[in-house]
């Protein structure tokens, strides 16, 4: 009797590019100091993890103005440490919540 075995995917796939893409591919990968076939897989990598984030950014939920609102909350209480001197606001900044505009859009929502 024969056991049912599954068919394991060999890693190779053949690939055909345009000589220009290949030609590009290639330089890059040299100065990346890479081969091609490494490239050829991070460059997919990156626009599988593109796509997957796009579809995720579709399908989430809108976030309700009570989240919005708890996030703001979160944002305006004091810090426990002081911020490092180059990440102080200018003394010229003022928040946009403030602003009278900003507090009718928020009333509506």
């Amino acid at each position: 009797m024969k056991a049912n075995r599954k068919k394991i995917p060999i890693g190779k796939f053949p690939l055909r590019l345009m000589p220009s893409v290949r030609r590009v591919a290639e330089e890059f990968s040299l100065k990346e100091g890479v081969s091609l076939n490494q490239f050829i897989n991070v460059a997919v990598a990156e626009k599988l993890v593109h796509l997957q984030h796009e579809a995720w950014l579709a399908s989430r939920p809108e976030p309700s103005s009570a989240i919005v609102s708890r996030g703001l909350a979160a944002l305006d209480r004091p810090a426990i440490n002081p911020p490092d001197p180059w990440d102080e606001l200018p003394d010229e900044f003022e928040s946009i919540r403030i602003s009278e505009e900003y507090k009718k859009a928020a009333r509506s929502e």
